[in-house]
């Protein structure tokens, strides 16, 4: 089964609203190295919930990986990966950051306990909870 992912932007650099604009995208940018690890597993077909930084701290659409990790075509560094995903479709209603530190059962998800990493996995329990939250 393909595994989930969260993916962290700021919406005024990238936001989900103009990856539904732009159908698809190469998501770029990534330097932390636990995010490039992260970002190296990546599948064609993992699903990723695209998540607001910044002023707004919510989990605002749903998106689908179209190729695995591969070398930054823009960058020397080959350790600089890039994976190239498309919008699938908008939460029904933003999830923040505040709702998910505030479920016990979300607790252990990486967004509370690593606020500052950018690429997450996400179980099958917590995508579960989150999608349950923004029909809510």
């Amino acid at each position: 089964m393909a595994t989930r992912w969260l993916f962290k932007t700021e919406p005024s650099a990238y936001s989900f609203q103009q990856l539904e604009k732009d159908k698809k995208t190469v998501w770029d940018g990534v330097k932390n190295n636990l995010a490039l690890k992260n970002l190296k597993e990546i599948k064609k077909g993992d699903e990723i919930l695209i998540y607001h930084a910044g002023d707004e701290k919510a989990a605002v659409g749903v998106a689908r990986a179209l190729s695995g990790a591969y070398p930054d075509p823009s960058k020397k560094d080959p350790k600089l990966l890039v994976v190239d995903i498309e919008a699938v479709k908008p939460l029904p209603r933003p999830v923040t950051l505040a709702e998910v530190k505030a479920n016990s059962k979300l607790a252990k998800f990486d967004l509370v306990r690593l606020p500052r990493l950018s690429i997450m996995q996400v179980n099958d329990e917590q995508w579960k909870l989150i999608e349950e939250m923004a029909n809510k």
